[in-house]
């Protein structure tokens, strides 16, 4: 564990400057996730890698994303467009083409609330018959730092065990279907599962995994973003056996319906529970969001074999509240780049990197 203060800012641009000019000279990160937490990951580790590839859970099955996977039979686009906003630079051309992909019509019709992003994805799956090619291209398009793929190659139902989903049998657990309703339910996840059964995974992701120096999981939602990765067998086992250093990344609160009432350590405790042979190097967590840091610490090196290492790394201000007005939900990009810079740094080798 850790008790030291986050670097300042400017340690973070310093080191942006020399990473994106030395050759040879970043690490090959991975971040794993979907969705806000995977964005924010994202949008702090191009900060401080040349070298970031992004796998993106393909579970979503609402909204947009929802509407073209039951219209086309399409993987659903739209974290994937979130992971290639996030990675969008901080130019006039990567911020112009991040507010582009991630622009929702809006009419009366039928292109009401569908993001320019997402046809821009299916259209080249269409056109180019490979979605990693096709993610390759829009990243191209975007300047995007870093490659997006998806974790499976095929579209994916999650599906929940829910104890106390119905109200009036509180200690009933039952089935909840679609990432959409996992999200949102009431009552207590016990446990999720991928249909088909044993997806097979994007062989760039393993391999990408399998070749990194440091691999990022989390944050974000717990049951629908964070923990599919794990129940695709070929991607678990790449986790499991790669030489990469491990952040298991925890979120700044519990988020309503899905883990209501969840302590940090109760996270750990579900992934282990999912993929119990996975070990992280390190748990990193907000300063405030820990209420138990005894509690923490026990369960880290207990159930993943790590660390815990404290950062403040939430946004200020009004803007950073919840909607239910609880405590912050939103990472700051640069203080969650300088807790990445030094876990990095303090955690694997000090440059030059292969």
């Amino acid at each position: 564990m850790s008790g030291r203060t986050t670097p300042g800012l400017r340690r973070v641009r310093r080191f942006v400057s020399s990473a994106r000019t030395t050759k040879g000279a970043t690490p090959k990160v991975v971040a794993l996730g979907g969705g806000m937490g995977l964005s924010a990951s994202l949008t702090a580790l191009r900060r401080i890698t040349g070298d970031l590839t992004a796998v993106v859970t393909v579970a979503d099955d609402g909204g947009s994303s929802g509407r073209l996977r039951d219209e086309l039979g399409v993987l659903p686009p739209g974290d994937l467009r979130k992971a290639l906003a996030a990675l969008c630079g901080d130019d006039d051309w990567g911020q112009t083409w991040s507010r582009v992909i991630q622009h929702r019509f809006q009419s009366e019709g039928e292109l009401h609330d569908h993001a320019v992003g997402n046809l821009l994805i299916v259209a080249l799956w269409e056109q180019l018959g490979d979605h990693v090619q096709a993610l390759d291209l829009v990243g191209k398009l975007l300047g995007a730092h870093g490659r997006v793929l998806p974790m499976s190659a095929v579209p994916l139902e999650l599906q929940a065990q829910v104890k106390g989903h119905d109200a009036d049998r509180p200690d009933e657990i039952s089935t909840v279907r679609g990432q959409a309703t996992v999200a949102l339910t009431r009552g207590e996840v016990q446990s999720v599962h991928v249909v088909p059964e044993d997806p097979p995974a994007v062989p760039e992701a393993v391999a990408a995994v399998r070749d990194a120096d440091w691999v990022v999981l989390g944050p974000g939602s717990w049951f629908s973003s964070v923990i599919p990765h794990l129940l695709v067998p070929e991607l678990r086992e790449a986790l499991e056996e790669t030489k990469a250093r491990k952040v298991l990344s925890l979120n700044l609160a519990p988020q309503p319906g899905e883990t209501d009432g969840f302590s940090p350590q109760r996270h750990l405790e579900v992934l282990a529970r999912h993929a119990p042979k996975l070990a992280f190097d390190v748990v990193l967590a907000d300063k405030a969001a820990v209420p138990d840091l005894d509690g923490l610490t026990t369960a880290a090196k207990q159930l993943v074999g790590s660390e815990v290492e404290l950062a403040a790394v939430a946004a200020q201000g009004d803007d950073a509240r919840s909607s239910a007005g609880g405590a912050p939900d939103r990472h700051d990009p640069e203080l969650l780049a300088a807790a990445y810079d030094r876990i990095f740094r303090m955690h694997g080798r000090i440059g030059p990197w292969r």
